[in-house]
């Protein structure tokens, strides 16, 4: 199992569902990539529960319920992806100079870390976390943890000018169906980029790819578990077999059989 200790600057470091139903959400994502789960109380109510989910005794994920505010507004369930940062203040300050919206300025998860929620101009938003006590998932590259992070955007070249200057990503062109964009931190792919065209109607978003150990299996665990298919499985040459999926409470979501590492 890869096990990651800490997460550098300008690295993906955790990934957290706002699910309309918790509970529901646990049931799928548990059955899909074996998943254990930890709950930890955060109020008084009685859905007040954040699941963090383990894959061997290791942090993989998390999820929380949605407020009723934000499921009246018509708010998605949806996953959101954490970049860790050295300050988070001086991170937030700079994504809004650089034409980002704030729409949390930055402030204490106890003494698990400091974060901000950050909405680049094309409308896809992110975290920026400052770990404390809690730097972030504890396994990667795994079957059922995280392994690739990728940024769906109308304005490819508006969002590399954003991401480079706020993290000093470097850039790094991928040959594929459609033109991609790899984003380095020195000799580390951090994650991807692409702009669909527009018959895909992809909103701007940051997806998380989950590692699977065959992908058309896990395909059809996700219609089995009420979940949608909503490309795939398709090959990537050199890199695996990917699925785009929705699950039951329309999150979307990558699950993928990489070449590398070898999982078979």
């Amino acid at each position: 199992m890869t096990v990651t200790a800490t997460h550098a600057p300008g690295t993906f470091c955790w990934i957290e569902l706002a699910a309309h139903d918790n509970d529901a959400a646990r049931a799928f994502y548990t059955a899909l990539l074996g998943w254990s789960v930890n709950e930890t109380r955060y109020g008084d109510g009685p859905n007040d529960v954040y699941y963090i989910y383990q894959l061997n005794g290791a942090d993989a994920a998390a999820s929380y319920p949605m407020d009723p505010g934000q499921k009246e507004a018509g708010m998605p369930s949806a996953w959101l992806l954490y970049v860790a940062v050295e300050d988070v203040e001086a991170s937030a300050a700079r994504a809004r100079e650089a034409g980002g919206t704030l729409l949390m300025e930055p402030f204490d998860v106890m003494a698990h870390g400091r974060m901000a929620l950050v909405q680049d101009p094309m409308g896809a938003p992110f975290a920026l976390w400052q770990p404390l006590s809690h730097p972030g998932v504890g396994v990667r590259d795994e079957p059922g943890s995280l392994c690739w992070s990728e940024l769906a955007t109308p304005d490819a070249g508006r969002a590399r000018d954003f991401y480079t200057g706020l993290f000093g990503w470097g850039t790094q062109p991928f040959e594929g169906p459609v033109p991609y964009t790899m984003f380095t931190l020195g000799e580390q792919m951090v994650g991807g980029m692409y702009q669909p065209t527009p018959d895909m109607q992809m909103p701007p978003t940051w997806l998380p790819y989950f590692a699977v150990a065959d992908a058309d299996a896990a395909a059809e665990q996700v219609r089995a578990l009420g979940g949608t298919v909503l490309m795939g499985p398709d090959d990537i040459p050199g890199v695996g077999r990917s699925v785009l999926a929705q699950d039951p409470q329309g999150a979307m979501f990558y699950v993928i059989k990489l070449v590398y590492p070898d999982q078979s």
